[in-house]
């Protein structure tokens, strides 16, 4: 296929993801976060991913801004479209995958939609229909607890019947060994959404061969992976893979199980370190207001962590007391507030754990856009905003990365 891939990601952090797999791929690659004016100058590029914060939000809400982006690309040329959503899957029994997909596939050219949460880069793999974190089932890995989407079933094609009246199919491994053909005879014969096993980057990319000529594809950065290696353009990249330099800060409000290890490795080096509590400090200006004060109060001790991560059980009692919107709610602000704080005081790199603290923290500072630099991780890229007076960022999923990762990315 020729013409533009424009990707619609379902949080921040997902959409760095699936940027830096279509750059691994060869592809001149746009970021934007929301969608941008109708005004905006491109430079010239293959594909374009419009990052929003459509995962937890209202249903309705997520599909009007998904319909937003799609308007904005369509204007753009984009002639193929890339629906991300989170390799765990992450969702409601209602939503936002499926409504999303519904709304999608409606405002495209007919086809099966071709889909995969695998990404074996980052443990994520499909098998017999069953999602697997590393080489345990979705339903029994940390994932069971989340706090805004707990996965407590493992089964994808139950999973997104539950959010749609479009069939879903299933097509397993078995015929994914037996080559493309297989796969491309598989997909015919099917309508709606079709998920696909896929264990490793082997499968993903004869994957995305197989659609790469097809209207809408969904899944997360393996499969995007693929495609754009299906895609790729002969043409050098021209953005420089940069690390950049500075002051540097950490702002976490993941609570998964990784982030926590990250948080805890930071703590045990003896970092900086300064809890937000929302229900001892309710107002979010306030809360705002007292950490900036206590990073002004630090010596050069190495970069700080200013964090509301916590455990299930610490964060299923602050969601009792205060509600879980209203804690969202504050904590979102605050950390906003502080990123704009920490700016002004001339952090030149702020690394975000999880994806709503990375939307908070890009809202608030006003980014609209960036160019890939180097990573940190895999899928983890350094972002250099486009504009003057902006810190680099890094903005983790909260799944994402070793142990170490927020330590060795916030070093000097």
């Amino acid at each position: 296929m020729t013409g533009v891939l424009g990707a619609i990601a379902d949080d921040f952090t997902g959409a760095t993801d699936v940027a830096v797999a279509f750059r691994r791929g060869g592809l001149r690659t746009l970021l934007y976060f929301g969608v941008p004016p109708e005004t905006e100058a491109l430079p010239p590029h293959d594909a374009i991913v419009i990052a929003l914060k459509s995962r937890a939000i209202p249903v309705a809400d997520a599909v009007s801004s998904s319909l937003d982006a799609l308007r904005w690309l369509r204007n753009r040329q984009a002639e193929q479209i890339y629906f991300k959503y989170c390799s765990t899957f992450d969702s409601t029994p209602r939503g936002n995958i499926g409504p999303v997909l519904d709304a999608l596939s409606r405002a495209l050219p007919p086809g099966s939609v071709v889909m995969t949460p695998s990404s074996p880069e980052h443990g994520r793999t499909q098998y017999q229909g069953h999602l697997f974190v590393g080489d345990t089932l979705l339903a029994e890995s940390p994932m069971r607890d989340h706090p805004a989407t707990p996965m407590t079933d493992s089964q994808l094609p139950r999973l997104l019947r539950a959010q749609t009246d479009t069939p879903v199919a299933l097509i397993t491994h078995d015929v994914v060994r037996r080559g493309e053909t297989a796969v491309r005879e598989a997909v015919d014969g099917k309508t709606g959404y079709v998920l696909v096993d896929a264990l490793t980057e082997d499968d993903l990319r004869l994957l995305g061969r197989v659609v790469v000529d097809s209207p809408l594809v969904a899944g997360a950065a393996g499969l995007a992976a693929g495609l754009a290696a299906a895609r790729a353009s002969a043409t050098p990249l021209v953005t420089e893979a940069r690390t950049p330099a500075g002051r540097a800060a950490v702002l976490s409000g993941s609570c998964s199980a990784r982030t926590l290890e990250q948080v805890a490795v930071m703590t045990r080096l003896g970092r900086p370190a300064y809890r937000l509590d929302p229900v001892a400090t309710p107002d979010p200006d306030v809360l705002a207001v007292e950490a900036l004060a206590w990073y002004d109060s630090l010596t050069d001790v190495g970069a700080p962590l200013i964090y509301s991560s916590s455990s299930p059980a610490d964060l299923k009692r602050t969601q009792e007391e205060l509600g879980v919107a209203r804690s969202a709610e504050i904590l979102e602000k605050a950390t906003g507030l502080i990123a704009i704080g920490l700016a002004e005081r001339g952090v030149g790199r702020l690394i975000a754990a999880g994806g709503e603290t990375s939307g908070a923290i890009v809202t608030a500072l006003g980014v609209r856009g960036g160019v890939i630099g180097a990573e940190a991780a895999p899928g983890v890229p350094w972002i250099h905003p486009v504009g003057d007076g902006h810190p680099a960022l890094l903005l983790k999923s909260g799944n994402f990365g070793d142990p170490d990762l927020l330590a060795t990315a916030s070093g000097s």
